[in-house]
């Protein structure tokens, strides 16, 4: 466990457009840099029967990291107890004690990784949340956003129930523990038939794993087997660093039941007209992941090819703003028939916590990150295609970056129509206001960022990219939601995982 203490009361508003927001911890200082990229909120991981089961979980969150990279969990069962560990940091970090593993003993085992979007993101929201109740020991991991949890708690407080994070994920123990179900997978059911919203939970006991999706199948999570055991996660990814076979997604609305008896699958009452959420092809799943069925890196080379069909452009080459637009980019190559090259180069080692010692100019952030590489950009006609534009201030940095290193014209191109409305079911997309495309033609937004030419992929041509489009959630471009938003909803209002 982390050693120190975070103190958040100085953290701002989240909904300060392209500002830094500081916090003053016990030696040290954090800086989280809302910059121009949506965020995801947080991957799970679970395994049953595998009497390494938290070194595998580990594994698991190592390959998902890039899901959440605040804080990091593990909790196992022997059988007879459950037992935690969790701490802030990436996973790494977390679980780099030689005491900690040793002291997650059993055969079975679920983990977190979190990117808190909102309030407090210190170690008591951390995942998973441990709690003891009638039907004993219950452990839960969480991702996704659930809307009507700011009803949901003022009606328990009003109850008299404590809690003891500001995530929206307890509330949904509190409701396992209201329960009147016999069985404890009856009492997840019956917990999760009052909730709405995106939710992937894995729930463990010293003797089962349950696993659960929403109806619409917001976020994804799938099915694996290593040997005898069964492996739950948010991206298949995570089954390849324990060289576990990719079974199938978990089913919308479907819970899964794993124990010693095998594995039954339920679903939970009441069909739900199903809404995956695109952004996961466009920008947050691993491009070797399998989610929703298909391979993100299909998916979104059609996204380039797509793009290349819709906005063709007269120039020498084609770049990505790395990483995660380089498939599409490659796409947007091999379908205009414009050579590929590597001209800008990212820094993986800078993280949301980078602050240079004597210099808080925000540019130098991005200079930090991303290099270009000016043999390859000097005296050429670039299109440099990115994945989505958010607030548009460090894309407007970046072509100022290329221009500088000799790029003779600047195209971009955007493989995802223009982000025009907050997301409440499980990104970090910011509010209204500070969405560019919301108050701003493709024309200003082309001219602030200061490129020859800006076009955006069309809606229609998203959803041909890519599979299964009339079933995706498309609400961030179209600002027609697939759950009723409450009015007194607010991302500020928790700590949503």
């Amino acid at each position: 466990m982390i050693a120190w203490t975070w103190h958040w009361s100085v953290w701002k508003d989240w909904k300060l457009t392209g500002r830094r927001e500081e916090t003053e911890g016990e030696g040290c200082r954090m800086i989280r840099d809302r910059n121009d990229r949506p965020r995801e909120f947080c991957g799970v991981f679970g395994i049953f029967g595998d009497a390494y089961a938290a070194e595998k979980t580990y594994l698991g969150l190592y390959a998902l990291q890039h899901r959440g990279q605040e804080s990091a969990g593990i909790a196992a069962s022997n059988r007879n107890t459950l037992s935690v560990h969790k701490g802030m940091g990436l996973v790494w970090s977390v679980f780099s004690s030689p005491d900690v593993m040793p002291g997650l003993v059993g055969s079975s085992a679920i983990g977190h990784n979190r990117y808190s979007t909102t309030g407090s993101s210190g170690i008591i929201n951390a995942q998973p949340i441990l709690i003891q109740f009638k039907g004993g020991q219950i452990a839960a991991a969480h991702n996704g956003n659930l809307v009507n949890a700011l009803e949901e708690r003022r009606g328990m407080e009003n109850q008299g129930s404590i809690f003891q994070t500001t995530s929206d994920s307890e509330i949904v123990l509190h409701r396992i523990a209201r329960s009147q179900e016999t069985s404890i997978e009856s009492m997840v059911i019956d917990a999760l038939t009052k909730i709405d919203g995106a939710y992937c939970f894995l729930f463990l006991t010293p003797e089962k794993l349950i696993a659960a999706r929403d109806p619409r199948g917001f976020r994804p999570l799938c099915l694996g087997k290593v040997g005898d055991a069964y492996v739950v996660a948010s991206e298949s990814c995570a089954f390849d660093i324990i060289s576990a076979d990719y079974i199938r997604d978990v089913e919308p609305g479907e819970v899964l039941i794993i124990s010693e008896k095998g594995i039954e699958s339920q679903k939970l009452p009441g069909a739900a007209k199903q809404a995956f959420c695109v952004f996961e092809y466009i920008y947050f799943s691993r491009p070797d992941s399998i989610i929703f069925g298909e391979k993100v890196d299909k998916a979104r080379r059609s996204l380039g090819t797509k793009l290349a069909e819709e906005a063709p452009c007269d120039a020498d080459i084609v770049i990505s703003i790395p990483d995660s637009a380089n498939t599409a980019a490659l796409g947007y190559a091999q379908r205009s028939g414009i050579k590929f090259e590597i001209g800008m180069i990212r820094n993986h080692y800078v993280g949301r916590t980078f602050i240079a010692p004597h210099q808080r100019d925000r540019t130098l952030d991005v200079k930090v990150k991303f290099n270009p590489v000016s043999g390859v950009l000097r005296g050429r006609r670039v299109v440099v295609v990115e994945d989505s534009i958010v607030r548009g201030t460090t894309l407007k940095q970046l072509v100022r970056l290329i221009r500088e290193a000799g790029a003779a014209e600047v195209h971009v191109r955007v493989s995802a129509p223009p982000v025009i409305s907050p997301c409440f079911y499980g990104i970090d997309i910011a509010s209204r206001g500070e969405l560019i495309a919301s108050s701003k033609s493709v024309e200003s937004i082309g001219s602030y960022i200061g490129a020859d030419s800006l076009k955006y992929l069309s809606i229609e041509g998203l959803l041909s990219a890519v599979p299964a489009g009339n079933r995706q959630c498309t609400a961030c471009f179209t600002g027609r939601y697939p759950t009723t938003i409450p009015e007194d909803f607010s991302k500020e209002q928790f700590v949503q995982c």
